[in-house]
């Protein structure tokens, strides 16, 4: 398959997108991979919510999640590993976090929007025009400046996990990886129109563009294929790739060896704006899980090494 013909985005990738304050409502996902690879720096854990005050007489955010004894957790369909069938780490997370509030948790799965502003739209400050939703608390929401500016009806806080692109190779066919050029020959999986696949077809001036096998739903299916010996090497999210590769000692699993690839960036989560009190007890929540080990032994189920936003 080659690239004129890549499948159609994957829910993780439209996860992760967004838009630049000057750009566009609806950006294209080009624009928001290079917006996300211009966001290096580290964020901390502890990302303080500003202060809203909620009208005099009427119930906080906290106290009607309290009330009803139940905690509207918003998890992206067919996210592998965060969620799959009711089931990963961000699944997880969801759980503890009603825990450390003192209810239960009810999820409420949805397939991802053309981009960020439309999930941000429906599932936390507005509800889809369906009739479902708004969630109490989005999880997976990238912690980007240009996102938060363009959506004030939210707050966006506690990152919980730095993604970035990994690839991964099988080191009988190709032990050493000084640079992309060790592929030379080689077949490389990755996901159609996924931000792995738009790095690698651009790389070294499109030199790898007809090594790609680029059929692949997401990055979990092209470490499969990895796996499975079709192809040498396997690209996509850390989070896919270490899920399925990173407890067996044939593959050795690096980021990617492009200078807009290293440092990845920062995913946490979103509530309404005036929200602050349940925004300040989910981000307590967060800083606990990772005190306690709690956050990264989520991760280890799944086979992902856990890395501070």
């Amino acid at each position: 398959m080659g690239p004129e013909s890549l499948p159609r985005d994957t829910p993780r990738e439209a996860a992760v997108m967004t838009r630049r304050g000057t750009e566009p409502a609806y950006p294209s996902r080009r624009d928001w991979l290079e917006a996300a690879l211009a966001l290096a720096a580290t964020l901390p854990l502890a990302l303080a919510p500003p202060r809203v005050v909620a009208a005099e007489g009427e119930p906080t955010a906290l106290a009607r999640v309290r009330a009803r004894g139940r905690l509207v957790v918003g998890l992206y369909q067919d996210l592998p590993p965060f969620h799959v069938a009711g089931a990963g780490i961000d699944v997880a997370l969801g759980r503890a976090l009603a825990r450390a509030l003192g209810v239960e948790m009810t999820p409420l799965p949805f397939l991802a929007g053309e981009n960020m502003d439309d999930d941000l739209r429906h599932m936390v400050w507005r509800g889809h025009y369906l009739g479902w939703g708004p969630a109490d608390v989005l999880l997976h929401v990238p912690v980007d400046p240009p996102l938060m500016n363009a959506n004030p009806r939210v707050q966006i806080l506690a990152p919980y996990w730095r993604e970035r692109i990994v690839i991964a190779r099988d080191l009988a066919r190709v032990p050493q990886m000084p640079a992309l050029s060790a592929f030379e020959g080689q077949r490389i999986a990755v996901a159609g129109q996924s931000l792995a696949g738009w790095l690698l077809l651009g790389a070294d001036n499109g030199a790898y563009r007809e090594r790609l096998s680029t059929q692949w739903k997401d990055g979990t299916q092209a470490a499969a294929a990895l796996q499975r010996g079709e192809v040498a090497a396997a690209a996509g999210m850390a989070s896919e790739i270490e899920s399925v590769l990173g407890r067996d000692a044939r593959y050795a699993i690096e980021p990617l060896p492009l200078p807009r690839a290293r440092d990845g960036w920062a995913v946490g989560m979103a509530v309404r704006k005036e929200a602050t009190d349940l925004a300040q007890a989910l981000q307590a929540a967060v800083v606990s899980l990772s005190e306690s080990g709690e956050l990264r032994q989520f991760f280890a189920d799944a086979g992902v090494g856990w890395r501070r936003p």
